[in-house]
């Protein structure tokens, strides 16, 4: 491991320093580049200093993509890459501590969630190694003379542009399926939370990965990632961030008809029917409210809750949040910790103001936390409003902050048309005792995953995605494979003649 500072004995005053880019399987100074400062939202203060790519550097990134795919990385076969991955996964599992005090400095989650996070991250390595050298095409009968057949083969160079709420994760999600399926990825780490990633090419520059198939840089998304979508030479993007981002992304990158996969938020409605295991179900709602202090599309933050459970249910989920303790994310008596950026605190604040202007009944938190050993953090306190109407803004729109807005209804029809009154599509949850009910309602709603007596259970081999507005495509399982390749159709002619069809 190569100019690797030791995260986990770093004092907070100490200053991590990267100010290379990872192109080309090297690391470079910038064309047109700068260094940019990146904030530990625990404190308010500068923990780390970064270099932003620019354009040209961009182009430089893209183009080397373009010749590893047509060069070396090409002749590579499925089993290479198959024990590429494998290799991968067994170097995060042999840095989990390093990654995850570096995702905490950065992005703000808890340390003991950062490292469950990084633990699992190597599974997904080892479940995509497995599908490397089975992307099977098929044979296809047709007349007699003609043999028809089809292979699977890569969509190309890959725009992989991340968001700030799970850096590393995102890194492996996109990155993970598109080794396997034999394509290039070009990584534009989000402005916010950059140093993980470069830390990940860090970790991986020695593997032996031809040069160009993976280059890592951050920077402005307004400027290097929408370089990147609109790039020629890029065939796909994946996206993960708000969906009007997502539209312009398909705005620039019609230059070349490119791929897209997407997944850009969620309004998830997480429905707890009287009949339910009431004290689960709040178990439940409650984690997935407050989890990564909000900051997750799958988390459960308009809450459905039928009549003749909802004051049990929300007096003691508003009552859970105003004993959580809210603190540094590196201690392990914690429970939630900051937002991950000044701009994120500020927008949860002004839709806390907003739920309390539109009507809703403030239950729980509501406010930035001011505790003197908290000073300078983006912290804030868990938030439950009651009496929310799905017409709401807080209701209607992604807050991405601990805020969970309680929904009542009576009937399982209402509840239904009540969890697919929005855009998004993401997920959902559902609590009964009822089979037939689990069945009936899950089916109904409309959401790319849909949780019954449980919640946020997520794994490799299972498909992650969105409807509507949530998103393209799929993340994760033999669905994710889909998104980086491409069927060719090939058929020969047995017959040893052509005939001559226009002799004269």
């Amino acid at each position: 491991m190569k100019d690797i500072m030791n995260a986990s004995t770093m004092k907070t005053n100490d200053l991590y320093r990267q100010d290379k880019l990872f192109i080309a399987g090297e690391w470079v100074a910038p064309l047109d580049g700068r260094m940019a400062d990146s904030i530990d939202p625990s404190t308010g203060q500068v923990w780390a200093q970064v270099v932003f790519a620019g354009t040209r550097d961009m182009d430089r990134a893209v183009d080397a993509a373009n010749s590893a795919l047509r060069g070396p990385w090409s002749k590579w076969s499925p089993a290479q890459r198959a024990a590429l991955l494998r290799k991968i996964g067994e170097v995060i599992e042999a840095n989990i501590e390093h990654l995850a005090q570096i995702e905490t400095r950065d992005n703000g989650m808890l340390l003991s969630d950062a490292r469950k996070n990084v633990q699992s991250l190597a599974q997904y390595w080892y479940y995509f190694s497995g599908l490397a050298d089975k992307l099977e095409g098929r044979n296809i009968p047709v007349d007699d003379g003609y043999f028809a057949y089809t292979t699977r083969v890569p969509v190309g160079v890959v725009g992989a542009i991340l968001p700030w709420n799970a850096p590393l994760q995102m890194v492996t999600w996109k990155l993970a399926p598109a080794l396997a399926a034999g394509c290039t990825m070009v990584i534009k780490s989000a402005e916010q939370t950059p140093v993980s990633a470069y830390e990940f090419a860090k970790l991986i520059q020695d593997l032996g990965i031809p040069p160009g198939v993976v280059s890592i840089v951050s920077g402005i998304g307004a400027e290097v990632g929408r370089h990147l979508s609109a790039h020629p030479g890029v065939n796909k993007i994946s996206f993960t961030g708000e969906h009007r981002t997502a539209m312009d992304i398909m705005r620039t990158g019609a230059v070349n008809l490119k791929r897209y996969s997407f997944e850009c938020g969620g309004k998830a409605p997480h429905i707890i029917f009287d009949d339910a295991n009431v004290d689960q179900a709040i178990n439940a709602a409650t984690h997935s409210a407050f989890a990564l202090c909000g900051q997750s599309c799958a988390l459960g933050s308009r809450l459905l809750v039928q009549r003749g459970a909802y004051d049990r249910v929300v007096e003691e989920i508003a009552r859970r949040a105003s004993k959580l303790r809210v603190g540094r994310p590196q201690d392990s008596a914690t429970h939630m910790g900051p937002q991950a950026h000044q701009a994120q605190l500020s927008k949860t604040l002004e839709y806390i103001g907003i739920g309390q202007a539109e009507g809703a009944q403030l239950l729980a938190g509501g406010q930035r936390v001011s505790s003197s050993d908290l000073e300078g953090g983006y912290y804030v306190t868990p938030t439950v409003f009651g009496n929310v109407n799905n017409s709401m803004r807080i209701a209607r729109e992604e807050i991405f902050g601990p805020v969970v807005s309680a929904i009542p209804f009576d009937s399982e029809e209402e509840a239904v048309a009540i969890a697919n009154d929005t855009e998004y599509g993401l997920t959902a949850g559902l609590w009964t005792n009822d089979l037939g009910r689990a069945h009936r309602v899950s089916s109904q709603i409309q959401a790319g995953t849909v949780w019954v007596n449980t919640y946020r259970f997520l794994r490799w081999s299972i498909p992650y995605g969105g409807f509507k507005v949530s998103g393209l495509g799929r993340e994760n399982g033999m669905e994710a494979l889909d998104a980086y390749l491409q069927t060719r159709a090939t058929i020969v002619g047995t017959n040893a003649t052509y005939p001559d069809v226009f002799s004269v």
